[in-house]
């Protein structure tokens, strides 16, 4: 499975979570912006090129491209003002946030682990 692929299933996993949990705020992969499409796959590559990496180095590697790109803490999700509320540190999360980051991980693990 190629990373595109991958990022999509991830993204919709997470999606579906989010829904779960009575947050409507994720869009669909394919109404997702470019940069979101981006972010998930730069978190499937992380994965795929340190497989036993732990969801905080996950959580890490994702809020420094965040920081970089010019994003920094905001109380609520704003890619206009590229504000967010998850740019703490990995241990300082709501627990509903970090199954998200679980969830990510456990899903790169087994779709990079199936044969072509």
């Amino acid at each position: 499975m190629d990373i595109a692929s991958m990022a999509r299933v991830a993204h919709e996993v997470h999606r579906a979570y989010c829904l779960a949990i009575e947050d409507d705020s994720q869009p669909s992969w394919k109404d997702a912006p470019e940069w979101q499409r981006q972010s998930s796959m730069r978190g499937v590559v992380f994965y795929l090129n340190s497989p036993e990496a732990s969801v905080t180095a996950g959580h890490n590697a994702w809020m420094e491209r965040k920081l970089q790109d010019g994003w920094q803490w905001g109380p609520e999700k704003n890619p206009d003002l590229k504000q967010h509320p998850c740019l703490i540190e990995f241990r300082l999360l709501p627990e509903f946030q970090q199954v998200k980051d679980f969830l990510f991980r456990a899903v790169v693990k087994a779709l990079s682990s199936v044969p072509p």
